[in-house]
């Protein structure tokens, strides 16, 4: 009956991401791919850290993997807002970086919600930055175990 809101509600959504989070995720995803290997390993130390701190708790064993993309979205643009408002995002160099970590974690969860379905340009920076997500939490599993057998 009020499926017609959903577009809608959809489109702010998506207005929403391109005003806090667009222009970040792309300065993260930018920063990344002319980084050297040291670099690289920041990156993905800070993406990784960033996506465990926005992990839903998930106490409820009846969430679907969307309802658990989009509460991970919710929470990193919280972040982000939050961030924004306390003037803390600019302050520094690794200010930024975590600022704009966040905001790529958000775009990631969303894309794998498939919030972004119908805008073209906001997926394939979805699809980057959940590639991104992948490979920073591969990486520091990776990490972790080779600390573990040492």
């Amino acid at each position: 009956m009020f499926s017609w809101f959903k577009p809608n509600k959809q489109r702010a959504m998506i207005r929403e991401d391109r005003k806090h989070l667009e222009a970040r995720a792309r300065r993260l995803l930018k920063g990344y791919l002319s980084a050297d290997g040291p670099r690289k390993q920041r990156y993905y130390e800070v993406i990784a850290g960033a996506a465990a701190a926005c992990e839903p708790d998930v106490s409820d064993p009846s969430l679907e993997n969307v309802q658990l993309a989009q509460a991970a979205a919710e929470a990193a643009l919280e972040v982000v807002k939050l961030r924004e408002h306390q003037a803390t995002a600019h302050k520094d160099q690794v200010g930024s970086l975590i600022t704009d970590a966040y905001a790529t974690i958000a775009i990631a969860y969303r894309r794998a919600s498939a919030a972004y379905a119908g805008d073209e340009e906001m997926q394939q920076l979805g699809t980057a930055a959940v590639h991104l997500l992948t490979i920073a939490t591969s990486y520091m599993s990776a990490q972790a175990e080779e600390v573990i057998q040492k």
